[in-house]
């Protein structure tokens, strides 16, 4: 559930040129009254090369967006359209990003670097084109939860506070303003292709499939590449899909143009984490009709597939694109399953008994009034009716249970605490009141590392 971080030099290899001019447009960062770094993720920034920089270094590049060595000489702010709440709105793109460097990691992998808050762009409509700092708060601990739970996520790089005030009509104003960045395994979204099939451009979309396939996917492209791309989206986006669920995660915002080419959770808005097994909770307050509810997040994201094989039509016949679609149900039901028995920290017992497991959980969730905590208590070997209240559901899942082997070690110091670390509503707004109301980042601080301490027990299953 983990990737293996590896270090890495410093490898620029700006690929996104490859594509030519369509693929986004030359802008200047804003240029901001005070840069106050505030948090820097030296793990990651290993993994590219750039861990070595000094303070005063990463601000004049990801606080002023000096470029990096052999890197974009000008940042872009990518092209795309999208479906927001199912509504297709064609005048959307880097609003207050771009794109600003692509890099090798260890794995080879191919990173982006990309930004939010850094100013307007010919897509920012009547936007400001800035990120609040609360904004940016959230979205560290959104991808260090994440992450430490087997999300395949985005990465929070960089925060720069910003010196601006802002007026927000969904949070007291005028507040704080920042600039972040985030590292991320591409930002082609599922709205890139949208865009390029409304231009009905045939070319530049055959040239985005074989970009993803051989430089995203490192895939060679075979007799009908576009079947082909969406096939392998179709299997990471179904597992995305199966990691929310199990981490206790709702995006909040699931809109074709958040959904990008690599299954990569990104882009962090109104997110929560949910205490129960509610699939009617939501994340955020505009969502009326609670299409991105936690239980619907893969509907939604089945349906944006959807919205990728249509674009994908202009190069490529129906039948092999349904026929990739088709397979999104059982492959997130597959994924699912492996994901709670890694959980739960038990070996798979055949699939048979696996999903009779599944849903003896999920029951004990619903219908026992049992937290999604059940995951960490059992994992080092706790029993729910001890902890909670005692119902059939509860023990109908601890005889289940009791059949399966341990997954891994459970001797980790983590696993020793009487709580798991959680990510409620709570917690975070508690953070963030520190820094609001006495510039106090140790509290944020402290949980960054409480999590990646609980990432490190995860990682050993």
């Amino acid at each position: 559930m983990h990737i293996n971080v590896l270090t890495s030099p410093y490898r620029p290899d700006p690929k996104i040129a490859s594509l030519g001019a369509k693929i986004g447009d030359v802008v200047k960062a804003a240029d901001f009254p005070e840069t106050k770094l505030r948090f820097r993720n030296d793990r990651w920034a290993a993994t590219v090369g750039l861990d070595s920089l000094t303070d005063s270094d990463w601000v004049r590049h990801f606080g002023r967006f000096e470029p990096l060595p052999d890197n974009l000489p000008q940042p872009l702010a990518l092209r795309y359209h999208g479906h927001q709440f199912r509504v297709y709105n064609p005048d959307i793109g880097d609003g207050r990003g771009f794109l600003f460097g692509q890099m090798r990691d260890g794995h080879d992998r191919l990173l982006d670097l990309g930004t939010k808050g850094s100013g307007t762009t010919p897509y920012s409509r009547r936007g400001d084109g800035r990120l609040t700092l609360k904004g940016g708060v959230r979205e560290i601990l959104a991808t260090e939860m994440l992450e430490a739970l087997g999300v395949n996520t985005s990465k929070s790089f960089s925060l720069v506070e910003t010196g601006e005030e802002l007026v927000r009509g969904d949070e007291p104003s005028p507040t704080r303003s920042a600039v972040l960045v985030r590292l991320n395994h591409s930002h082609i979204r599922i709205g890139t292709f949208q865009r390029i099939a409304a231009e009905g451009d045939a070319d530049m979309m055959a040239q985005l499939v074989h970009y993803c396939l051989t430089i995203l996917y490192d895939a060679k492209p075979d007799q009908d590449p576009a079947a082909q791309l969406l096939n392998l989206a179709v299997e990471r986006i179904a597992d995305l899909a199966a990691s929310y669920m199990v981490a206790g995660f709702v995006h909040g915002v699931l809109n074709t143009d958040n959904i990008n080419i690599t299954g990569e959770s990104f882009d962090y808005g109104p997110w929560r984490f949910t205490e129960f097994w509610d699939p009617r909770f939501t994340a955020a307050y505009f969502d009326e009709s609670g299409l991105y509810a936690f239980g619907r997040q893969a509907e939604a994201m089945h349906w944006n597939l959807g919205q990728l094989a249509v674009s994908l039509r202009l190069i490529c016949e129906a039948p092999p694109l349904i026929e990739a679609l088709e397979r999104f149900p059982s492959l997130f039901q597959n994924a699912t399953v492996k994901r709670f028995l890694w959980r739960l920290g038990v070996q798979s017992q055949g699939a048979d008994r696996d999903r009779l497991l599944v849903e003896a959980t999920e029951r004990a969730m619903v219908k026992g009034k049992v937290p999604i905590d059940v995951f960490f208590h059992h994992y080092r070997g706790g029993k729910i009716g001890r902890i909670y209240q005692a119902t059939e559901h509860n023990a109908e899942f601890e005889k289940l249970h009791a059949e399966y082997p341990p997954l891994g070690d459970a001797g980790h110091p983590y696993w020793s605490a009487s709580m798991p670390c959680s990510m409620l509503i709570g917690e975070v707004e508690q953070i963030w009141a520190a820094i609001s109301e006495r510039d106090d980042w140790q509290p944020l601080h402290q949980k960054v590392e409480s999590i990646r301490i609980m990432g490190q027990a995860h990682s050993q299953g």
